[in-house]
């Protein structure tokens, strides 16, 4: 069984720690996503917790970090807390990525930048009313123009989710460390072309039969999961409205069907080419449909997340023949993770795999 996470009760934003929280406990998993938030609900027990609990659970003010075996593993930001005359509080947490929904792109212009340089760009607007963000960029190597309109009421967290859809574009997540003092934590945030290690032969490897005590497939060619066919669209309207190419998957020649899928990557874009991009990366990823594998294992026996692998990294699930019912020849499934659940309470690690990313 996973150790208990240590709760602390930071100042949010400046990462400083207001008090240890520990009659804090979760609700539910522990859990992060590659270039979006999660959130998490959260229980404290007023009648067993130590003075500094109010600050250290304000709405608005406090971020909450746990660390599992001292390692910082969650933070989330408080929104909603709940108090009165009963034992408990109820709070929900929201990780940082959130809170970037919650602030607004300035006036900005790129000319000629990396992708990569213009997400760092957006996100350094932030740092200085959130002095524990820090930022690690890496180049993707695709180059742009960017222009930013305050009027456009476009939030942080869109122009970076618009940044991760570009074909080449870069992912983007952000982490909880601790701060070299050790009396609070700082947030990096990471940006880069692929967050984790991908390689074929990932060396975190889940067994079914063994940890993996539960796995499923879920494969999809619904619509939004996959698509023969793609166009996406821009600002305008009729005949005025920006559009990308048509781009049809080699699948159709194949005597695939056609499935079509248009969309809007972002009503405020104008660039034709900025469009061409979106839609090339939106084929890529659903000619073939979508296939996500789920899988639940135990903690004291599985690879163990933030040594063995981490959020982006590739993993592998095997599943020896004859023991499945879905996969009765067995399975050999390289896949990144794309998101994780950690329940400390329940023993239990949740890796989501997505394939073809």
């Amino acid at each position: 069984m996973a150790s208990l996470p240590v709760w602390y009760g930071c100042d949010w934003p400046s990462g400083r720690i207001v008090a240890e929280l520990p009659s804090l406990s979760a609700s539910g998993p522990l859990s992060r996503r590659l270039g979006t938030f999660t959130t998490l609900s959260l229980s404290l027990d007023l009648g067993a917790q130590s003075p500094g609990w109010v600050a250290a659970t304000q709405e608005g003010r406090a971020l909450l970090v746990a660390c599992i075996d001292d390692v910082p593993m969650w933070a989330g930001v408080v929104l909603p807390r709940d108090r009165g005359s009963a034992r408990t509080a109820s709070l929900t947490a929201t990780t940082p990525e959130g809170y970037l929904a919650r602030r607004y792109t300035p006036d900005l212009a790129f000319t000629g930048s990396d992708l990569s340089s213009i997400a760092a760009g957006v996100l350094a607007t932030v740092q200085p009313t959130v002095p524990c963000l820090d930022i690690a960029s890496t180049p993707t190597g695709m180059v742009d123009d960017r222009i930013y309109r305050d009027s456009d009421d476009k939030t942080v967290s869109a122009a970076l989710g618009e940044l991760m859809a570009l074909d080449g574009g870069p992912e983007w997540t952000i982490d909880p460390v601790w701060a070299p003092s050790r009396t609070g934590f700082r947030l990096t945030a990471r940006i880069a072309p692929r967050i984790g290690s991908v390689s074929a032969m990932p060396t975190a490897v889940f067994d079914f039969p063994g940890p993996v005590t539960v796995y499923a497939e879920k494969s999809s060619y619904e619509s939004g999961q996959g698509a023969t066919v793609v166009r996406a669209t821009g600002a305008g309207e009729g005949d005025t409205r920006a559009v990308s190419a048509t781009l049809t998957s080699p699948l159709v020649a194949a005597g695939w069907p056609v499935y079509e899928y248009r969309w809007s990557p972002g009503s405020d874009i104008t660039d034709s080419s900025v469009l061409d991009s979106h839609a090339a990366a939106a084929l890529a990823l659903l000619q073939s449909g979508a296939s996500t594998w789920s899988l639940t294992a135990s903690v004291a026996e599985a690879p163990a997340l933030g040594s063995e692998w981490q959020l982006g990294d590739a993993v592998r699930l095997l599943v020896q023949p004859g023991t499945s019912f879905g996969h009765p020849d067995g399975a050999d499934v390289t896949a990144r993770c794309w998101a994780w659940e950690l329940d400390p309470a329940a023993g239990t690690v949740a890796p989501i795999l997505v394939e073809g990313t």
